[in-house]
């Protein structure tokens, strides 16, 4: 991409408060925020929803299940969570004040539906009360030493042999995809391009999981892994 172009979207994106190009900003802020359910119905042409539900149907919820959500932004996706769940319940992570407003809208009316203001790359105080811990599409966008303590966190908060849902990245050589696939990650944040060329599968077995499930999306650019603590 043209240097001249690229200075325009990070300026242009800037505003939005979304990511370009920088290190971490997971926490999506600003109009973007505001409006984020809408944007991201949007720009994947309604089909989001579709694909968050395959998702979920792989996950084998069970109706008791308690489940942490990572990252819980505006609560959407823990509504369809809670469409599983009879006396389970979900307890959701978030930090963003837009997201945060958004999410207790949407929980106003669930007793199982609760939000905890923390952040997860830090310490949470949670300990073996999980049966399973879900993640969507923000690992990618921590420092590599954040990202171990995400995964220490959902490791301390499950229970034995609890599972750990991990949706994002697959792992592959940028070099290698079409050129519409590395145009595509011009856009992406530098801790994305750092995520999919590390060996996940051993930082998986070295931080206490073992690999279930794989599944794929997006002619392989997506995955929902499916880990489980031992």
């Amino acid at each position: 991409m043209h240097l001249r172009t690229r200075k325009f979207f990070k300026k242009a994106l800037k505003k939005t408060g979304l990511p370009y190009g920088t290190e971490s900003h997971v926490e999506v802020r600003g109009f973007l925020a505001k409006y984020y359910d809408t944007l991201l119905n949007l720009v994947t042409v309604g089909f989001y929803k579709k694909f968050i539900k395959d998702v979920m149907s792989k996950m084998n919820i069970q109706p008791s299940d308690r489940i942490l959500d990572m990252g819980a932004g505006t609560g959407r996706n823990d509504l369809l969570l809670l469409g599983y769940l009879e006396e389970g319940e979900v307890i959701g992570l978030e930090i963003g004040e837009e997201m945060k407003k958004q999410f207790r809208e949407k929980s106003y009316h669930h007793n199982n539906l609760k939000l905890r203001e923390l952040r997860i790359e830090k310490d949470i105080p949670f300990q073996d009360e999980f049966d399973k811990v879900f993640i969507s599409f923000a690992l990618h966008g921590f420092k590599q030493k954040d990202r171990i303590k995400i995964i220490e966190n959902a490791n301390k908060a499950l229970k034995k042999q609890g599972k750990f849902f991990v949706l994002d990245y697959n792992e592959f050589d940028l070099s290698q995809k079409p050129f519409y696939t590395r145009a595509l990650f011009n856009f992406e944040c530098d801790l994305a391009r750092d995520y999919i060329k590390r060996n996940w599968r051993k930082i998986w077995k070295e931080r206490g999981f073992s690999i279930q499930n794989e599944h794929l999306y997006f002619m392989n650019l997506i995955q929902l892994l499916e880990l489980e603590k031992y």
